[in-house]
């Protein structure tokens, strides 16, 4: 059942409009505020969250919708404005998607998915219960332990919404993991795959063969001891569905950490992706301006400018370093996240994290590029792309990969094999704080290429990048030993 409908319109939900959508549950329900009143949301007579509503927001990117969605959305510009009702309560589910019918009505536009915004009239929701506190205390978590907070995400892709931004910092400051529940088909975008980092947080896919299984690693999973964890040596059977997860089965208990069937069952597309994973320190200086290294890096690699940005997905801003910049710096000292996209003929991602260190301004970016089976990625253009971050964006390291997986960039719910390894760049300075020749003279059978002026040169480590071939992993660990020193 949807947990989630989204309004996307032509024109802004004025007050009127929204007021007009929050009527939808009728004079008798009652409204309240969060996420200091970004957040409106319809509550019962107890004040309990039914449905959440995100403030609207202006998409000015071409794509988004189609990315995230599968939708068609209106030309851009275009307001979306997400309404969320609250887990196991089908009245609210009905009310978020009448609530969103009225903004279409009012605002033209769509709704997302169409199905659950059909009806204009009234959902009278009368003597409903719904999620408990503390989990209805935050209008993305649906079940909230000692050790998770758990998200249930029905939609095609799973993104880093500002839902689920907001769930994730909640988590972490409450020492907890998050774990995100989709159903089988789903993906996540590369920004909440990077984000999700270890145990206990993980993907949790539904299936009907094995019940339940992680996304990323395919150990068949249950809900015990209030998380979801893998099936192991004697783990006793449940007794009881997981809680707040609706037909959430028991798997037994079993020797070893089985692998679910679905997740071994691998579509080739022929699609490849290439990465880039970066680290620049800049100078604190009140004239810089972030995001200059990844346009040029993004230019060399596709012949244009990133389409877009945003600090949560949908990106919605168009490309601009500058207000990219002002954001980070409005929220300095503290790190800042970005996600910035490209243009929907071309896919690209990309995750930014602005630093505030003692050595300065760090930036830590990873990009990918998706290519079908028909296309070559531009491994020719790399060495370029190395040289214009190492002698104008203060690169100080590179790893990049290429490897075997889809050309949306989407993450399945599937084995997708490693990439393997296809430079190893080490900026200007880590050079020259090496010791003697030690960063020229590698253990390596290929030299390494001088980038820039000889006086302060970067080098560059090819590596064979064959991902049919993992050997080359064998080579970057030699080569980071080396350059180590040990």
């Amino acid at each position: 059942m949807t947990k989630d409908v989204i309004a996307l319109t032509r024109r802004m939900p004025d007050p009127a409009t929204v007021l007009t959508g929050l009527l939808a549950g009728g004079p008798d329900t009652l409204a309240g505020f969060a996420g200091e009143g970004a957040v409106v949301q319809l509550c019962d007579e107890l004040g309990r969250p039914l449905v959440s509503v995100e403030a609207p927001l202006l998409v000015q990117v071409e794509g988004e919708a189609e990315r995230l969605l599968g939708a068609t959305p209106p030309p851009v510009p275009f307001w979306w404005t997400e309404a969320r009702a609250t887990t196991g309560v089908p009245d609210a589910e009905r009310l978020a998607g009448a609530f969103a019918a009225r903004l279409v009505a009012l605002a033209g536009g769509s709704a997302w998915p169409p199905e659950a915004a059909r009806s204009l009239g009234v959902v009278r929701t009368d003597g409903v219960s719904v999620a408990p506190d503390p989990a209805a205390a935050a209008p993305a978590v649906d079940v909230l332990t000692d050790k998770v907070a758990v998200v249930i995400q029905d939609r095609p892709v799973v993104a880093m919404t500002a839902w689920l931004a907001d769930a994730f910092r909640a988590a972490a400051e409450a020492g907890l993991g998050l774990q995100i529940v989709s159903p089988p088909g789903a993906a996540l975008t590369p920004a909440v795959r990077d984000t999700l980092g270890g145990w206990p947080s993980r993907w949790v896919v539904r299936d009907k063969r094995d019940g339940y299984y992680d996304g990323r690693t395919g150990a068949v999973l249950r809900w015990q001891d209030g998380m979801f964890a893998p099936v192991g040596p004697g783990a006793a059977t449940p007794t009881a569905d997981a809680p707040g997860v609706p037909g959430a089965p028991g798997a037994p208990g079993a020797p070893g950490a089985p692998v679910a069937a679905a997740f071994q069952e691998v579509a080739a597309t022929g699609g490849r992706q290439l990465t880039l994973t970066y680290r620049a320190v800049h100078p604190a200086d009140e004239r810089l301006v972030l995001g200059g290294g990844l346009e040029a890096v993004w230019r060399e690699l596709t012949g244009e400018p990133p389409a877009g940005w945003g600090t949560a997905e949908p990106a919605n801003l168009p490309w601009s370093p500058r207000r990219l910049t002002d954001v980070a710096y409005e929220r300095a000292p503290g790190s800042t996240w970005f996600v910035v996209v490209g243009s929907p003929d071309r896919p690209g991602s990309a995750t930014v994290r602005v630093r505030r260190t003692e050595a300065g301004v760090e930036e830590e970016v990873t990009l990918a590029f998706g290519y079908g089976a028909d296309e070559e990625p531009p491994v020719d253009a790399v060495p370029r792309a190395a040289e214009v971050l190492a002698t104008r964006h203060r690169l100080q390291s590179m790893l990049v990969q290429i490897r075997r997986a889809r050309r949306d960039l989407a993450v399945p719910p599937c084995f997708e094999g490693p990439g393997a390894p296809l430079a190893f760049v080490l900026g200007a300075e880590e050079v020259r704080a090496m010791p003697g020749d030690r960063a020229r003279r590698t253990p390596l059978s290929q030299a390494p290429v001088e980038l820039g002026p000889k006086t302060r040169a970067a080098l560059y480590y090819p590596l064979p990048g064959d991902p049919s071939d993992l050997s080359a992993w064998k080579d970057f660990e030699l080569l980071v030993r080396h350059l180590k020193g040990a």
